[in-house]
């Protein structure tokens, strides 16, 4: 059987309907004889076609994609991928594949959307109401003017293989697999790797980092169980000798060099990181720069940094933060940079390791501000998708800090915390949201989080 043919998806049930408003995680709401039908690849206020991708009489809704457009938005544009276009790839008989589910919506009209995504979980989740046009606009990085198309940001891209070997991707929710032979949202030196003409038979999974300072990019290979080392030795002789190629173990987390080194160096206001493997990173090659500036913005401008100021960088990663704000606190003040990833914390204790007024513990968040508490001045917080939770923003707001940055790349999470904080007499005193994954239903917000009077 081809891998084509392995990816196809039988004809299933087939609906007419009227677009709804956009939802939270990439879709639209549908209705259909008064069942919820969450609609993929469409636009509020369309008509369209849809093929029923998870559905049942039981189901408490279903979930669907387009398959053609009856009566189009203005805001309609054609899809810049082929494989990610809902409507053609289904004409092909095998669903799309997932990361670009945006892509059939202009720029502007994307960032609108998300807007009135993020204004929707803050009034429902955190109980604050939002008002049109309010603090919720989502800010375009990067390309500036209105040719900018969105295309080539991401530093890092994940892929799978197919059963042949070859690379690929996902569908959306699904195991199927299919294969690639452009990353269009992938910065030029990811695909000039051209992967798709490798042979990855013994390999489940590809990491691929490229930093944006242009250094020596990483391919992170993570093999199938009983994949050999020889195996292993064919893929690297496929790749250029100026790639630096490891492999992972993801039940111990092990990086193992196979050529170069086993991680990147990446550049951000005025510092250099070691990221090691597959340790986090943001993905769009100007998320660092403009994450650190609206976080630093909040706390200067607010009087929460200055030489001398108590403050903590919670899930600090390999220290993105931790830096600038060793260098906003001077060597009269003191950070306190917690990450739970034990490799993670490893490059930040390398990245920090000439800054004597940082402190880095790897752990549990709340474990280690139990065993250090300290006066703060100001948190920063930056949690993984999930969010910070109850108990965790418990015990930051009785940690008695004078303000928190909270940075949150889903709005969810974000906003049932907020929800928490106001709960515990704290408000929202400064928000801003970015587009750094364009053409996903994705994105990140700054806050800045204070004690109400």
């Amino acid at each position: 059987m081809s891998p084509d043919t392995r990816t196809r998806t039988d004809t299933r049930n087939e609906l007419t309907v009227d677009v709804g408003p956009v939802a939270h995680g990439g879709h639209c709401v549908a209705r259909h004889e008064g069942r919820v039908v969450f609609v993929r690849h469409a636009i509020p206020g369309e008509k369209v076609r849809v093929r029923l991708t998870d559905d049942g009489p039981a189901a408490k809704f279903w979930r669907a994609d387009v398959v053609e457009v009856l009566e189009p938005s203005a805001d309609r544009v054609p899809h810049f991928w082929d494989l990610a276009d809902s409507a053609r790839s289904w004409s092909h008989r095998h669903p799309p594949v997932g990361g670009a589910e945006f892509g059939h919506i202009s720029l502007a009209r994307q960032r609108s959307l998300k807007a009135d995504v993020l204004a929707e979980q803050l009034t429902r989740l955190a109980g604050i109401e939002v008002p049109p046009g309010g603090p919720t606009a989502v800010e375009a990085v990067g390309e500036p003017g209105a040719a900018a198309s969105g295309l080539g940001w991401r530093t890092r891209a994940g892929f799978a293989v197919t059963p042949s070997g070859k690379l690929g991707m996902h569908a959306h929710r699904s195991d199927s697999v299919l294969p690639v032979r452009e990353m269009p949202l992938a910065v030029d030196s990811i695909n000039a790797l051209r992967l798709w003409e490798i042979d990855l038979q013994g390999i489940e999974r590809v990491e691929v980092a490229a930093p944006a300072n242009g250094s020596r990019p990483l391919v992170l290979l993570v093999p199938a169980a009983g994949t050999r080392t020889k195996r292993l030795a064919s893929i690297l002789a496929q790749l250029p000798d100026d790639v630096s190629v490891a492999s992972l173990d993801p039940a111990s987390g092990e990086v193992v060099q196979l050529r170069g080194r086993t991680y990147v160096q990446e550049s951000a206001a005025g510092h250099d990181y070691r990221v090691t493997g597959d340790g986090f990173w943001q993905i769009h090659r100007d998320a660092p720069e403009t994450l650190v500036g609206a976080v630093t913005g909040f706390l200067h401008d607010g009087g929460y940094l200055a030489p001398g100021s108590v403050v903590a960088d919670l899930y600090a990663g390999a220290g993105l933060f931790t830096a600038p704000l060793a260098d906003a606190v001077g060597v009269t003040g003191s950070v306190l940079s917690v990450e739970g990833a034990p490799g993670t914390s490893r490059d930040a204790r390398k990245n920090l390791h000439d800054a004597a007024q940082v402190e880095i513990v790897q752990g549990r968040v709340e474990r280690v501000l139990r065993q250090k508490p300290r006066n703060f001045d100001a948190l920063v917080l930056d949690p993984p998708r999930a969010g910070a939770g109850k108990a965790v923003v418990k015990q930051l707001i009785d940690a008695g800090p004078r303000a928190i940055a909270y940075v949150s790349c889903d709005p969810a999470s974000f906003a049932r915390d907020l929800g928490y904080f106001r709960q515990g007499g704290w408000g929202l005193a400064g928000l801003r949201a970015f587009d750094l994954y364009p053409h996903t239903h994705h994105m990140e917000t700054v806050a800045l989080l204070t004690p109400q009077p």
